[in-house]
């Protein structure tokens, strides 16, 4: 019997936001937690899922603040580390009037990137209906290493595996290594997401739609494109599957795929059948679910504090004459 909806891993860190300016002209940053895996288990949590986190933080001020984040938001953290030798991995984050960011890194290396298998509890993996994983662990070993390990017990023990490629130019020494090593995974993936930006990265195809019918001739059972505020898309083996997007007004868009991909894991938890079995009907609605709660998300600051629990999704949806969701 599998006791957590979703089991991420990967990197935890802060996002420090561009926040306006002091009165001498010097630019003001905004400590948010964040992380893309990180940010997936609260927005299963907020939806009333169970998520278990595994990652790695320094002793530091900053991983004190990303533990207790996720333990308030009720994520288990049984396998989140904190190395003594490394300090917690930083963003800092510059949004443009339209709401799009730019990152530049402190993680030379970061926490994140020096977890192990070894250090892992491996019952979080072993219980966990779905497997979460991003790509910035791929950028470093033995972070690298770890997961690719812990995507085999995952399976091994029935596991479907998520998988959301995050591509972010800095942490690579270029882009080939970048493609060669987030296309490794899809092989691996049962569900996957990418965005309209990332399409013909992981696939060659810049069509969104053919390019997740590329990712699905991979032996994906169900792929995802986000199309901003187009909405987003899915295929599997019964065609392509398109929901639209909710027009609201934008703070950020930081954490808006993260909590749109939250929250079609948390639906996939609870599906009763296979996902090469749903129907277009069935997948529509899932994206339209997914896409109201990034709708929401970019409404505010932040990526984990903008994250909407499951009555806010909910009220707006019945707002938007459409079925409440969770």
């Amino acid at each position: 019997m599998k006791t957590i909806d979703v089991a991420a891993l990967g990197e935890i860190l802060i996002d420090f936001t561009y926040a306006n300016k002091n009165e001498q002209g010097a630019a003001l940053f905004a400590q948010n937690p964040g992380g893309a895996p990180a940010n997936v288990c609260v927005q299963v949590s907020r939806l009333n899922g169970k998520s278990a986190f595994a990652g790695k933080v320094g002793m530091d001020m900053h991983g004190d603040l990303l533990r207790e984040t996720l333990e308030n938001e009720g994520i288990s953290t049984k396998n989140m580390i904190a190395d003594p030798e490394c300090f917690t991995t930083l963003a800092f984050v510059s949004v443009n009037e339209d709401g799009e960011r730019q990152f530049s890194f402190a993680r030379k290396p970061g926490a994140d990137t020096r977890i192990t298998f070894e250090e892992l509890d491996k019952n979080e993996i072993i219980n966990a209906r779905i497997f979460h994983i991003g790509s910035l662990s791929l950028t470093h070993e033995p972070a690298r290493e770890c997961t690719h390990q812990a995507i085999a017990l995952a399976k091994d023990h029935g596991a479907l595996i998520s998988y959301d490629p995050n591509y972010r130019a800095s942490l690579w020494p270029d882009e080939q290594t970048a493609i060669e090593q987030m296309r490794s995974l899809i092989g691996s993936a049962d569900l996957m997401k990418i965005s309209d930006e990332e399409t013909e990265l992981l696939t060659g195809i810049a069509d969104p739609e053919e390019a997740a019918k590329a990712l699905v001739a991979q032996g994906v059972k169900m792929a995802m494109v986000t199309l901003g505020k187009d909405g987003a898309l899915a295929v599997n083996a019964n065609g392509c599957a398109r929901a639209h997007g909710f027009s609201l007004p934008v703070a950020d868009t930081n954490g808006a795929g993260d909590s749109f991909w939250g929250a079609m894991l948390t639906q996939v938890a609870r599906l009763e059948k296979p996902l090469e079995s749903l129907t277009l009907d069935e997948m529509s609605r899932m994206l339209l679910n997914a896409n109201a709660c990034a709708a929401l998300t970019v409404t505010k600051h932040g990526a984990i504090p903008a994250m909407p629990k499951a009555e806010d999704v909910n009220a707006f949806l019945l707002k938007q004459n459409e079925l409440s969701a969770f």
